[in-house]
């Protein structure tokens, strides 16, 4: 008698406790993050597949591919090909290929890039059923970037140019579209 009653009570303790976390949890906001329409923000810390870094005042690859890097990965996922190009001091990277299926994103290579040319990039969401969508070549990547910046930057500046061009006070012409007259579907009435 003495055992069962000190069970229930030990069970009314639990339940006690129990309920009062979840009455604590109720009232809090939720954490939800509806996924496809809301994405995370990711920590600084974050660690997504490595990605060259911009020279600021050349606006190219900081990488001068010394292959540091490539000799520093356990797990032999990086291929660094680079050239010596007329009137530069030192060689410019050519290549810079990842495979990101072989990656333990371990971080030696970041550590041993003396020059910081390397950092990891905060892109979470690499889902592919395809191979070869893992194999990247980010010097490549960060010259389309750089295109992309540049015709983005041009476009931007033609806009602007046309815009002062017109004369002030003048709305800028537009094509009209003639009235269709308003047409109900069968069936419906007004």
């Amino acid at each position: 008698m003495k055992n069962s009653l000190k069970e229930i009570a030990t069970g009314f303790n639990s339940l006690v406790t129990g309920m009062r976390i979840t009455l604590g949890q109720f009232f809090k906001p939720p954490v939800t993050v509806q996924y496809p329409h809301e994405s995370l923000k990711m920590p600084e810390k974050f660690r997504g597949h490595i990605v060259l870094v911009r020279d600021p005042e050349t606006g190219k690859a900081k990488c001068f591919a010394c292959k540091l890097c490539e000799r520093a990965c356990p797990s032999d996922c990086i291929t660094v090909e680079g050239a010596k190009l007329e009137g530069a001091k030192k060689k410019s990277v050519t290549q810079y290929v990842l495979d990101f299926t072989k990656c333990s994103l371990c971080g030696s290579c970041v550590e041993a890039c003396r020059d910081g040319a390397i950092r990891y990039s905060h892109e979470y969401n690499l889902a592919s059923t395809n191979k070869e969508d893992y194999i990247m070549d980010l010097f490549q990547r960060l010259e389309n970037e750089r295109l992309e910046a540049e015709r983005l930057q041009g476009s931007l500046k033609s806009e602007d140019q046309s815009l002062k061009s017109e004369a002030p006070g003048q709305e800028p012409k537009t094509t009209e579209q003639p009235a269709t007259p308003n047409t109900q579907s069968p069936g419906t009435a007004e």
